[in-house]
């Protein structure tokens, strides 16, 4: 499998979040069992689907910079949009691809609980900052501060899949 790119934008330490924050930021489970157990009502919003170009932090992700294929959900608690995510893997992969066309279920079910033999890497952290091209997701949501982020890969039958989730300010209020 394709290693985490270790560079100088995705660290092994988490940034300076609020204590809340950085329990979910850090969480080593499924964070969508973490929302759930808030006592607010979770749900995903399916914003796109589809063939993506690679921002520049995940040329190297795959090898190469061609094309990818990429989920990208909002998780609300409330109805109030608390993490953007953005899943990644190539446009030719049996594996994920069905996966990821899942609509408004959320991914980390399937990743955490439904005993498909996946194996997680380390997670990678860093402040989403508004030169990022992926922050104007969040600043399309009101967000203009950066906004701490995490990264993993997953990998199933050798092929792997990289979740990228920011955490908005108003997760905190919930928590």
């Amino acid at each position: 499998m394709t290693r985490m790119i270790i560079d100088s934008y995705w660290q092994t330490t988490p940034p300076a979040a609020p204590p809340k924050v950085l329990g979910c930021l850090t969480e080593p489970g499924s964070l969508t069992e973490r929302l759930r157990a808030s006592g607010h009502r979770f749900a995903v919003e399916l914003q796109a689907l589809g063939s993506v170009v690679p921002h520049p932090d995940e040329c190297g992700l795959f090898g190469d910079g061609k094309r990818l294929w990429a989920r990208q959900v909002t998780l609300t608690l409330d109805d109030v949009p608390v993490v953007i995510a953005r899943s990644l893997c190539r446009e030719d992969c049996p594996q994920w691809l069905p996966i990821l066309d899942r609509g408004a279920r959320s991914l980390g079910l399937t990743l955490f609980g439904e005993g498909r033999p996946i194996v997680r890497q380390r997670l990678h952290y860093t402040m989403l900052t508004p030169a990022h091209p992926w922050h104007a997701r969040a600043a399309a949501l009101g967000v203009a501060d950066a906004v701490p982020a995490r990264r993993c890969g997953f990998e199933l039958a050798g092929r792997p899949l990289y979740v990228c989730e920011a955490f908005l300010p108003a997760l905190e209020t919930f928590l």
